[in-house]
């Protein structure tokens, strides 16, 4: 195939998925990943597609607004949600993300007695306060309504005084590196640090989430002591994950 012809179609693919790794456009095009690495840097400087690590992303790539990422996959985040509150006791400690699976996370504690709740989330804080003897700690920060929470210097300073019981952190990706990925630096950066503030951090990710990518890396996936996702994983899926050291659980719907 030629060169151009590999670029354009690499280019289709990439508006296609939002996201895709090196891996699978090698897979695609019959070409090495040092092929297709080259072809993404030149379609990068062109301004066409945005190079990530280990992949490329569409240029009209974004994460979608909150209202309309809570309707999609939603019996399947609840599942989720519902595995990730039968790991918490009564009383326990909790670092809830932003986010619509960690949302539905929110409501899987609503029995829950004596929380004591740290999240970004202003759906969860107001959610959860004043409910069954809760305590509930809104990080400080600049609030990004799309999302309806708070990101930034100020929120994960906040978050540097508290280690907790459970840790629930959703994921905007996961490639086959692999690696824990998201759409912006500051959700990356308060993201990782919750991985590291939880006795045990649990990632939370629907089936759609895997073998993509996105801009920005979220370190300290590898501390996970849980990922929770919706249905059996792939055989490639759980290839990729062969290097992770938690317990992967599925949710039964």
């Amino acid at each position: 195939m030629l060169a151009e012809k590999r670029r354009r179609g690499i280019f289709d693919s990439v508006q296609n998925s939002g996201s895709i790794s090196n891996v699978e456009l090698a897979r695609q095009f019959k070409v090495s990943v040092e092929t297709i690495r080259r072809d993404i840097i030149r379609l990068n400087k062109n301004g066409v597609l945005r190079r990530t690590h280990g992949g490329a992303l569409s240029m009209n790539s974004f994460e979608p607004a909150y209202a309309d990422r809570m309707a999609v996959n939603i019996e399947s985040k609840r599942a989720i949600a519902q595995v990730a509150a039968s790991l918490v006791p009564d009383k326990a400690k909790v670092i809830i993300d932003f986010g619509t699976t960690a949302f539905c996370v929110a409501e899987a504690l609503a029995n829950h007695n004596g929380l004591m709740i740290i999240t970004s989330s202003l759906q969860a804080a107001n959610f959860l306060a004043g409910r069954n003897g809760n305590e509930v700690v809104l990080m400080g920060g600049r609030l990004h309504a799309s999302e309806g929470a708070t990101l930034g210097r100020d929120a994960t300073q906040i978050l540097e005084n508290y280690y907790v019981d459970f840790s629930f952190v959703g994921a905007g990706a996961i490639s086959h590196h692999p690696l824990l990925m998201d759409f912006s630096r500051e959700a990356a950066e308060l993201r990782a640090l919750m991985l590291t503030q939880a006795n045990n951090s649990v990632v939370l990710a629907d089936h759609t989430k895997f073998n993509r990518t996105a801009a920005h890396r979220v370190a300290n996936f590898e501390q996970a002591a849980f990922l929770i996702t919706d249905r059996k994983l792939e055989a490639s899926t759980t290839q990729t994950l062969r290097s992770f050291e938690g317990e992967i659980l599925i949710a039964d719907r």
